[in-house]
């Protein structure tokens, strides 16, 4: 008796120490170019689970992506950091950012493709659920889920952080399949206002299920703690904004995957 109180103890007091967030590289191929993922998930956690792509900002797959991704692995699902840019091509001045973002933007077939290509590599992973997938993006990141979901993918769900809302083909909306969460700032000088009506106008005309959250006072970016750094107008860390816009994102999983 006495030694099963003991081992009821310990395992009260370290019973989660087994828990650890696995993470690995995934080298995989888009037409001829090389990428590098990032895949995370809970090794205590047994048997399949809903995957959910992580999509990054237009500096590329950075430490910041990394710990997000985490964080979300964390929640219970796998998730995978895909590369947009290919591996080992990361910026570090907005200069490059806008070049590199720039080239995937301005040509949206291929944006869709590559997007599609990382979220077929997380499909495939043993331990993905393949009939409960998601993405979500910040940024660059944000409009590359929504373009994903537009291009009719088979997602259970997008969600897009401060992400631009714009699109060369609004009535591709009508091959969305899943539901939109957009997590936007209300004075994000680089989504006009314009863009928002439009936005919310596309998601009307074609019976989306979808959600918009605006945080007040919050502009670019403000779910990055390093966005201060670049000390420039209109990117700026909004610790509200992102405690709450991430509590937001958590009941959007929750919900699309039925937890």
């Amino acid at each position: 008796m006495k030694s099963s109180l003991i081992l009821f103890i310990v395992l009260l007091l370290f019973g989660s120490a087994g828990a650890e967030i696995k993470t690995e590289l995934v080298e995989y191929k888009h037409g001829e170019v090389w990428l590098e993922g990032y895949l995370a998930y809970d090794d205590a956690i047994k048997g399949k689970r809903p995957g959910v792509v992580v999509v990054h900002e237009w500096w590329g797959l950075n430490d910041y992506i990394q710990s997000r991704t985490r964080e979300v692995a964390k929640l219970g699902y796998i998730a995978f950091a895909i590369d947009m840019y290919g591996k080992g091509s990361r910026a570090r001045d907005p200069q490059k950012a806008g070049e590199l973002s720039g080239s995937m933007t301005k040509d949206p077939k291929l944006l869709r493709s590559r997007a599609a290509a990382g979220l077929d590599v997380l499909r495939k992973q043993d331990l993905t659920d393949p009939r409960k997938m998601a993405a979500i993006g910040y940024c660059f990141g944000g409009k590359t889920v929504l373009e994903l979901a537009r291009s009719g993918a088979d997602l259970a769900g997008v969600a897009s952080f401060h992400g631009s809302l714009d699109t060369q083909n609004p009535d591709d909306a009508r091959n969305i399949k899943g539901s939109v969460l957009v997590l936007h700032g209300g004075d994000d000088p680089f989504v006009s206002n314009e863009k928002v009506a439009a936005f919310q106008e596309e998601m009307r005309k074609t019976g989306v299920d979808w959600q918009m959250n605006i945080y007040g006072n919050a502009v670019h970016s403000f779910t990055n703690p390093d966005a201060d750094k670049l000390n420039m107008k209109g990117i700026k860390y909004d610790e509200k904004a992102d405690r709450r816009s991430w509590e937001e994102l958590k009941a959007f999983l929750s919900e699309i995957f039925g937890r």
